[in-house]
């Protein structure tokens, strides 16, 4: 398989997760700021969102004066095209993409990316407006889903499976664990609400941006607890969206793609599985949760450039 295909399947599936993950936690946030306490102000609801997304300095280039608003912030996180990572750039960079590798995917792949593109880009001509923002994110969620779900049932099973298959663990991973680390400072447990309604609620809607609220009840019995929300969310190898899983998946889909022993990438990978292996919640969040999490996002950024430098650029390196 040519280099440039298999980065475009790669970012093809990476950047359709990344609209889909940012859709989630926005749609969340739309959600809460129709429950919030009155005393919450808009900038800490939504200042939180552009530090997931580490858009906080694009933020402030398009923004001078630095106020944070909901209108604001949904505009630059879902359409504005001066931020790069908006949803509206993510499906189209994703679209183009896929167009490149048209006959490595299916039909029905390609059809159902061309016509999400073409809706997207239709609907968000005109400024999304707060209160029609959770449509428009249910939408998303609905057709990014779709597009996997056919990934899943009509693509054949060799290298190009396995790029876009990586392409999409590796976004969600990055964005489990940046969710996780910036609600976790926010919800750190005030003694006083421990138990309480918003204590609940707010535990909640971490595990709902994650799609695990339900599974986490089935799982856990004692109610929300951070120590079991880091296990669920860090280290339960069946949570689809765990770090442990996400990792262990890229692992097999690496495998399917040929991965060599003597590799950047497979030295990439086993010190990933290595900061997941023989620890728990509680030695976790003993060491700092947020100095774990912090590693785990270097180990994956690494991991990245190892994927660049041993298979996206092998091309350059022949034509040099």
């Amino acid at each position: 398989m040519l280099s440039r295909i298999a980065e475009s399947l790669y970012w093809m599936a990476r950047n359709l997760e990344r609209a889909d993950d940012s859709a989630r936690i926005l749609d969340i946030n739309v959600l809460y700021m129709l429950e919030a306490d009155e005393g919450t102000t808009e900038e800490t609801q939504w200042k939180p969102l552009l530090n997931i997304l580490d858009a906080d300095d694009a933020y402030r280039q398009r923004y001078e004066d630095g106020a944070i608003s909901v209108q604001r912030v949904i505009q630059f996180l879902t359409q504005d095209k001066s931020n790069p990572s908006c949803i509206h750039s993510s499906l189209r960079l994703a679209r183009e993409n896929a167009r490149v590798v048209r006959d490595r995917i299916s039909g029905e792949m390609w059809e159902a990316i061309n016509e999400f593109w073409l809706q997207v880009d239709k609907h968000l001509m005109a400024k999304l407006q707060p209160w029609r923002a959770a449509e428009f994110y249910a939408y998303v969620h609905r057709e990014v889903a779709l597009f996997f779900g056919l990934t899943q049932a009509s693509m054949m099973r060799g290298e190009a499976y396995g790029f876009t298959v990586v392409g999409s663990l590796q976004e969600r991973a990055d964005m489990t664990a940046r969710i996780l680390d910036v609600r976790y400072h926010l919800l750190l447990p005030d003694v006083s609400l421990v138990g309480s309604p918003l204590d609940y609620y707010q535990w909640g809607a971490l595990l709902k941006s994650l799609s695990g609220f339900d599974a986490y009840r089935r799982r856990y019995h004692e109610g929300i607890r951070p120590i079991d929300v880091v296990e669920f969310v860090v280290l339960n190898p069946d949570f689809p969206r765990s770090l442990a899983y996400c990792v262990e998946s890229m692992g097999r889909a690496l495998e399917r793609i040929g991965l060599a022993p003597a590799t950047a990438v497979a030295s990439g990978l086993q010190a990933l599985r290595l900061h997941l292996a023989d620890t728990t919640p509680q030695a976790i969040l003993d060491q700092g949760l947020h100095e774990y999490l912090d590693q785990f996002l270097i180990l994956m950024a690494r991991l990245t450039q190892a994927l660049q430098a041993d298979y996206f650029e092998a091309h350059l390196g022949d034509a040099q």
